[in-house]
């Protein structure tokens, strides 16, 4: 496999944004379909069409459970999820409920976590549990919750949604992502079964060279474009 097809084989390349309409959807797979990415990460109800855009091409259709926030409860995540693997998912993104784990409420993290990757992988689909590591800050949090997914057999631990927006002291909102000591903490703490995905922040090509480096098999991104072109000026053919 050459450099630039491996980098493009850790891209989910991200199509969340709230405005994000059917005609965007069309365009940023046709992205995909363009750098043969490992996936594309929808929301809920784009799942069946970008099945369909995606047709013959290697590229695996995603969507996301529980977004941004987390706040769902168990059963309609795992009903969520089931419906996303019925419209054609073969990966599932799920965010955690961030206040219970804020607070400690381990048993109910680990019951949630399980219970959306069985459904997952009843229906044939892998997880990718999301943190949000831009309000789950403590490191002991972290590692608690790498050790959760592991137990439960969760795919892959996630740092962030890409919408976890902290509000600063003057009013304004700043968000940060993933981060190097984040995601070296999460491989440290994870079993060799569960990868890694960096999300949020990744937007150039020398930051997804980092975060692989740093243990990642998956990034998100929207700068697919500008990462990919930079990749193959870069590398060619190497």
């Amino acid at each position: 496999m050459t450099k630039v097809k491996e980098l493009a084989k850790m891209i989910d390349h991200s199509i969340l944004h709230p405005t994000m309409t059917d005609e965007d959807l069309k365009r940023e797979c046709t992205i995909a379909k363009k750098y043969d990415v490992a996936s594309v990460c929808v929301k809920p109800y784009m799942v069946k069409q970008a099945k369909e855009l995606l047709k013959g091409t290697d590229v695996l259709v995603g969507c996301v459970i529980g977004f941004p926030a987390g706040n769902s409860t168990i059963q309609v995540k795992v009903f969520e999820a089931e419906k996303g693997c019925d419209d054609g998912a073969v990966e599932i993104d799920m965010v955690i409920n961030i206040g219970k784990a804020l607070q400690g409420e381990w048993d109910y993290i680990e019951e949630e976590i399980k219970a959306v990757t069985d459904a997952s992988h009843r229906n044939g689909a892998i997880v990718k549990v999301i943190f949000e590591t831009d309000y789950i800050t403590k490191k002991e949090d972290i590692i608690k919750l790498c050790e959760i997914c592991t137990k439960v057999s969760a795919d892959y631990v996630k740092t962030s949604t890409g919408f976890g927006f902290v509000k600063g002291a003057d009013g304004k909102y700043d968000y940060v992502g993933a981060t190097l000591p984040n995601l070296q903490l999460m491989r440290q703490h994870s079993g060799p079964k569960v990868k890694i995905k960096a999300a949020g922040g990744v937007r150039t090509l020398d930051q997804l060279i980092a975060v692989k480096e740093a243990g990642c098999s998956r990034s998100g991104a929207t700068a697919t474009v500008a990462m990919m072109e930079e990749a193959i000026r870069r590398f060619g053919n190497e």
